[in-house]
């Protein structure tokens, strides 16, 4: 691995923590300036988990600031504009480094920053150990203070990357692809928030059968737009969350593909496939609980296809041969 080699999360981490220390007039780059850079980044793996631990990220952020303002300020003006690391800083990227050899990446993302300023000793790392983690109970949110260690933060981590490796410069758009990528109409459905479906009992009642079927269990409804596809498997979640389905349906959960989000923003050749490639890997992950309900079956062919790319049908096809892929088109 290229110890150089940044993610473009962690670069911007860098640099607005290069930037925390200019607004303050500091010449030294300290880990509390990484810290409060990486607890600021939005839709970022480390918000997502720390948020998922229960962690109070904004009173981290205030007891981050609070010691930045202690830190010295330069005496010289004149040599504003250079910029040091201090030691802590030195050791937390040299841990960083570390962290992403262990796991066998190519780049250095935001979460092995993280993790080595769970592991270094540094002021950074204390107001880390003094965390509050939100307890909801009564109506109202109480604080609870506990330490933020690494072991716990390692262990979240496993469950969102799955095993997978950091082989390019944007990971973060492979972690979570079925939150990030599509809906999963049966926690909708759980949580009220889809229309009743009205006199389609015989369709559900199909869909229920093909998909209990051991081979042949991907169907397809065909039919103009705006008949009522979608709602016939808004329909079956709402049958699945009721328990009125076949004993092998009770476990599922449909989950509504968003093609437009996976295909926004790959601009170049493998960016699509691998999107593609990590949703399979959640699915396969899920053990057979999930069902993959693909809106307007058509528009999979051609989708995400640049010079010379494979398009999204042919790179779910072996997935649906092998079995491993059910899905409602």
């Amino acid at each position: 691995m290229n110890g150089g080699q940044f993610t473009h999360k962690t670069q911007e981490a860098i640099l607005f923590a290069q930037d925390l220390a200019r607004e303050r007039g500091q010449q030294q780059i300290d880990a509390l300036h990484l810290l409060y850079s990486l607890l600021s980044q939005e839709e970022s793996v480390v918000l997502n988990l720390l948020q998922r631990l229960g962690a109070d990220v904004e009173g981290l952020k205030r007891k981050t600031k609070l010691a930045l303002e202690r830190l010295p300020v330069i005496a010289a003006p004149q040599t504003f504009g250079q910029f040091y690391l201090t030691q802590d800083m030195a050791k937390v990227l040299d841990r960083a480094r570390q962290e992403a050899m262990k796991m066998q990446d190519d780049f250095i993302s935001i979460e092995h920053l993280f993790l080595s300023l769970l592991a270094t000793e540094t002021k950074a790392k204390e107001i880390l150990d003094r965390a509050a983690f939100l307890q909801p109970g009564g109506g109202a949110t109480t604080l609870e203070f506990g330490k933020l260690d690494y072991e716990t933060f390692l262990k979240q981590l496993a469950q969102i990357r799955g095993g997978a490796r950091i082989t390019d410069p944007e990971p973060e758009t492979k972690y979570q692809v079925i939150e990030r990528y599509a809906r999963n109409l049966t926690q909708l459905a759980r949580q009220g928030k889809l229309d009743p479906v009205i006199g389609r009992e015989n369709e559900i009642r199909r869909l229920m059968q093909i998909l209990s079927r051991r081979t042949k269990n991907n169907p397809v409804l065909v039919g103009e737009a705006g008949v009522g596809k979608t709602a016939i498997v808004e329909g079956l979640a709402q049958k699945i969350v009721s328990g009125q389905v076949p004993e092998s349906l009770k476990e599922k959960e449909i989950i509504g593909l968003d093609l437009g989000a996976l295909v926004a923003g790959t601009k170049y050749r493998g960016e699509f496939e691998d999107r593609i490639k990590a949703l399979l890997r959640e699915i396969n992950r899920a053990a057979g609980r999930y069902v993959l309900f693909i809106d307007e079956l058509h528009t999979l062919v051609g989708a995400g296809a640049a010079e010379g790319a494979i398009d999204a049908s042919n790179l779910l096809k072996p997935a649906l041969a092998r079995g491993e892929l059910r899905a409602i088109g």
